[in-house]
């Protein structure tokens, strides 16, 4: 790999197609991507598919086509977003002990590259989006404004937490739409469910940088009130989390094994929350990797469980 300098950024010129075996330039993509944390928002938005197909086709099957394309949009929407997270915190990154192994600062990934594949994924979300339906294609650019905006909001609020939760908060209603063509405000209590966990999680997450992003002038509420007011504050997230899948799911009419569904992700975040300490972070990748996407996995199965016996 030949090093050079444009425009004052130090980027790599990396010869992939020559140098690097395909399956390792896969990973490299995959890993600047963190597709394994796809497991948090999917099982939410295959929720949303299920319900909106209950409604328009009296079955929890939308038809692979149908799928298919959630799917893809999905994840190329998230790709995209994470692609240009890693773009624009580059030089951050670069300077976090805990970050700087990523792609781009190690070197593994040009700026050109992570670019390109940006612009790609975009494109392909757009495309998916034009073949599901005239209102997915319409909301496109506001979904691609929430999830590529939160990479930006660290610089100017400590909200950013919620802003991320947001993101990944439209995937149910996003797939609900994908389906039916329309939006049903009930749908909207799962985007805020997802919105206050995701919020919630990203808070115990924001703990390890507290300091790091004091000193960079990035804004996060670990930064800004600390870790124990922290905590309470992803605390009282999750209550809120919570609170919303009870109230979506007497909107909407679920039945028992929803129920459970709920019971089982309050009592995963109870875990969650009892593992990390202000003086104690050893355990936040438990916290923030294996429990949160146990949360997703428990209400999506619960809930097909549910929708399944009562049809």
């Amino acid at each position: 790999m030949a090093i050079a300098k444009w425009a004052g950024t130090l980027y790599v010129l990396p010869a992939m197609a020559n140098t690097t075996a395909p399956f390792r330039t896969l990973r490299i993509y995959l890993e600047m991507i963190k597709i394994e944390h796809s497991i948090f928002a999917l099982p939410f938005a295959l929720m949303g598919m299920m319900l909106g197909s209950l409604r328009v086709h009296q079955s929890i099957w939308p038809g692979w086509a149908t799928f298919g394309l959630i799917v893809v949009a999905m994840v190329s929407s998230r790709s995209a977003a994470m692609a240009f997270n890693r773009i624009v915190d580059r030089e951050f990154d670069a300077e976090n002990a805990r970050t700087a192994m990523r792609a781009i600062p190690a070197g593994l990934l040009s700026l050109r590259h992570a670019n390109l594949f940006m612009f790609a994924s975009i494109a392909i979300f757009i495309g998916a989006s034009a073949l599901l339906n005239p209102l997915a294609l319409a909301l496109s650019p506001v979904a691609l404004l929430a999830t590529l905006g939160y990479s930006l909001s660290k610089r100017f609020t400590w909200l950013c937490h919620f802003i991320l939760g947001f993101s990944l908060g439209i995937a149910p209603a996003a797939a609900y739409i994908a389906v039916t063509g329309r939006l049903d405000p009930a749908v909207v209590l799962l985007t805020f469910a997802v919105m206050f966990w995701t919020a919630g999680f990203d808070i115990i997450y924001a703990l390890q940088d507290a300091e790091f992003d004091r000193d960079h002038a990035l804004r996060s509420i670990p930064a800004k009130f600390g870790r124990r007011n922290a905590l309470v504050i992803s605390r009282v997230s999750h209550v809120l989390a919570i609170g919303l899948l009870i109230k979506a799911g007497v909107v909407l009419n679920l039945g028992t094994w929803y129920w459970i569904g709920v019971a089982l992700a309050a009592a995963l975040l109870a875990y969650e929350q009892s593992l990390v300490k202000p003086d104690d972070l050893s355990r936040v990748n438990m916290a923030f990797f294996t429990l949160n996407g146990w949360v997703s996995v428990a209400v999506f199965v619960c809930t097909w469980f549910d929708r399944m016996g009562a049809r």
